[in-house]
């Protein structure tokens, strides 16, 4: 028996990334690291729309440094929301880029919190949405034996499976692009994700699949889910763990208009009808 974790109910970013950036920003302002009212960030669009949003709250500046293949609708969400956006040339978001970002926040004397590197990314998760798993699962008497979540950060998977595995053993299971492939929201381990030392098994899934997956849960569930949703759950389908399965869904899938237009043959039969 398989359940889903819909993160698209967090109301900034719809995604599971208000919960890094709320609890990497608020640790930061708890340690009074703002001297000035800036913050950079190297982003590929979650953790960007968070930031952007939550900083207008708190009355601090944001600039977003994305990959050059962001899609354009998390450009426009960006700058929709006030943010100042700068396209590099980097093609993902490797150790490379993470450093340009530090070396320019530093320089302009800007506060980085650095999702990839910071714990407090690992911890929300951990003592947050691990617990929400929990009690949701004890309330229909069930019991995690797999987690299925995609790496990106590596935070989330880290987070819950660390929790989940000291408890109940449960198995981790991180969904990653196929060599050769892009699905927003998750990356290849030879980015140096800081935590994936959690996850005991890697899948591999390319975007077919995944644009596969957003299907079969919008026919049948009828939730538009992300791309890495779709491979995570293509990765259930393909895997078919046993007991009860914990998959997270990071966001929805509106984003993504324009991967799923370039896809459009996988995602229906092309009718008006």
């Amino acid at each position: 028996m398989s359940f889903a974790k819909l993160e698209f109910f967090n109301p900034f970013s719809r995604s599971i990334k208000d919960r890094t950036v709320f609890n990497m920003l608020f640790s930061a302002l708890r340690r009074g690291d703002f001297d000035g009212s800036w913050l950079f960030e190297a982003t590929s669009g979650n953790v960007g729309i968070a930031m952007a949003a939550i900083s207008n709250v708190l009355g601090l500046k944001f600039r977003a440094y994305l990959p050059k293949p962001t899609p354009k609708a998390t450009v426009n969400l960006l700058r929709t929301l006030g943010a100042e956006v700068v396209l590099t040339d980097f093609e993902t978001i490797d150790p490379e880029m993470i450093e340009f970002v530090k070396r320019e926040a530093q320089k302009a004397g800007a506060v980085n919190l650095n999702q990839y590197e910071n714990e407090n990314n690992f911890l929300a998760h951990y003592r947050m949405t691990a617990r929400e798993i929990e009690e949701q699962l004890k309330s229909i008497g069930k019991e995690p034996d797999v987690l299925i979540a995609g790496i990106g950060t590596s935070g989330h998977i880290a987070g819950i499976g660390s929790y989940l595995k000291e408890r109940y053993g449960t198995r981790v299971i991180g969904v990653v692009p196929g060599e050769g492939e892009r699905i927003p929201g998750i990356k290849r381990l030879e980015t140096g994700p800081k935590w994936a030392h959690v996850v005991d098994e890697v899948v591999e899934v390319s975007l077919e699949e995944a644009m596969e997956g957003v299907r079969e849960v919008a026919g049948r569930d009828g939730l538009l889910v992300g791309l890495s949703s779709g491979a995570v759950y293509s990765t259930m389908r393909m895997i078919e763990p046993e007991g009860t399965v914990v998959l997270v869904f990071p966001d929805d899938g509106f984003k993504y208009v324009e991967l799923f237009e370039s896809r459009a043959p996988l995602l229906g039969n092309g009718s008006n009808e």
